[in-house]
């Protein structure tokens, strides 16, 4: 094993650069407040590994926090969970060039190896993490939104001591790699659901993490699985993921149409990935009694919706799903295996010094699917 020290300011294989020198970074200072900067590269302490990043996925979150969503930057019955000045980006994946022995025993890694880290870096001590149910950390510091753990849209990056990081395949592309904490975010809304052999599964959303949701389901072996979107070219990568049915809502009535398939009951599971508030109540209409409703979007905005439906007309099971936990390396394992389209998937490769046209990509939704920056 090549373990390279850390305390000592050497040289950085790969990039070229030497610890405490600078490299180029996307920082933000505040809503729509974004920019490209020089700062100081970041120097690993013990316990922890320096990764030259390779590609980092730009999230709906991302794009939401930049825009200014109260969900991150607070407002009359909440604080700011940002942090100005933290470095961006949470869907990442590098190569290590500089770590410890404690570190490399921690992770079975070494030099060189690529590597992923889950996006909570948890504290090990809270009650959740104590029970094992680290994804909802009490501190909860992602990568990326806070200054303690910088994130990918930067040439290095550091994964901390208290990180959890899993190894990938160099035989695959940088932005197919990266693409792991989208798709480990999908099969743990997939795991929610609880999926039948015989359930009629319905996916809304047909992104990054709706099409993930719909290999998940689809690798449960629902008795019928279907798909919405608004744009055709989504809804065909729907059935590439393996979606039996797909619905242009712009086009059918997904509710009638779902109505229709299952005998006037409903379907049994609906799995939320537009982040859009009419993409709630179309779910809650749409669902059989009893059915079960797996929300995982970030919502710019407020939903409201008729909870009478959940409880008086329909005894909803309504659930929540966060980050991906547990389910990295079966995402790792997915997109290694090539059963993915992943070159469909992955639309558009960007230099960092573009993140901005990249946040735009994302925020027309239509003419994109995943939007990955590569440092230049």
């Amino acid at each position: 094993m090549v373990v390279i020290g850390l305390m000592a300011k050497i040289a950085v294989t790969g990039g070229g650069a030497k610890a405490g020198t600078t490299m180029q970074a996307v920082v933000c200072h505040g809503p729509r407040d974004y920019r490209l900067e020089e700062v100081a590269m970041p120097e690993p302490g013990p316990g922890e590994a320096l990764v030259k990043v390779e590609a980092c996925g730009i999230c709906a979150s991302d794009l939401k926090c930049y825009a200014g969503a109260a969900k991150f930057w607070g407002d009359e019955s909440r604080p700011a969970w940002a942090e100005r000045g933290a470095i961006p980006g949470h869907e990442f994946v590098g190569t290590v060039v500089a770590l410890d022995a404690e570190a490399a025993q921690r992770w079975g890694i070494a030099a060189g190896d690529r590597v992923v880290s889950e996006q909570i870096v948890p504290c090990w001590k809270c009650r959740y993490c104590l029970r094992g149910q680290y994804h909802m950390c009490a501190p909860h510091s992602i990568y990326g939104f806070k200054l303690a753990n910088t994130g990918g849209m930067a040439e290095y990056m550091v994964y901390g001591r208290n990180a959890i990081v899993h190894k990938v395949s160099s035989n695959i592309p940088a932005h197919h790699a990266a693409f792991v904490e989208p798709l480990s975010c999908s099969l743990h809304g997939v795991e929610r659901a609880a999926i039948a052999f015989e359930d009629v599964v319905v996916v809304a959303g047909c992104g990054p993490i709706g099409l993930g949701m719909v290999a998940g389901a689809a690798a449960k072996s629902p008795g019928r699985l279907v798909a919405l979107d608004l744009e055709d070219d989504k809804l065909e990568l729907a059935r590439a993921c393996g979606a039996d049915v797909v619905l242009n809502i712009g086009q059918e009535d997904a509710v009638a149409a779902i109505m229709a398939m299952t005998e006037g009951y409903g379907a049994d599971v609906y799995l939320e990935a537009t982040g859009h508030p009419s993409a709630v109540v179309q779910g809650l209409k749409l669902l059989r009694k009893l059915g079960t409703f797996v929300e995982y979007s970030v919502f710019k905005d407020d939903v409201s919706v008729d909870w009478s439906i959940i409880s008086d007309d329909k005894e909803l099971d309504v659930l929540g799903a966060h980050p991906g936990p547990h389910c990295w390396p079966a995402a790792v394992a997915m997109i290694e295996s090539g059963r993915l389209p992943m070159d469909r998937i992955c639309t558009h490769q960007l230099p960092v010094s573009q993140f901005k046209e990249g946040l735009d990509l994302v925020a027309d939704g239509g003419s994109s699917v995943k939007v990955t920056l590569i440092p230049d």
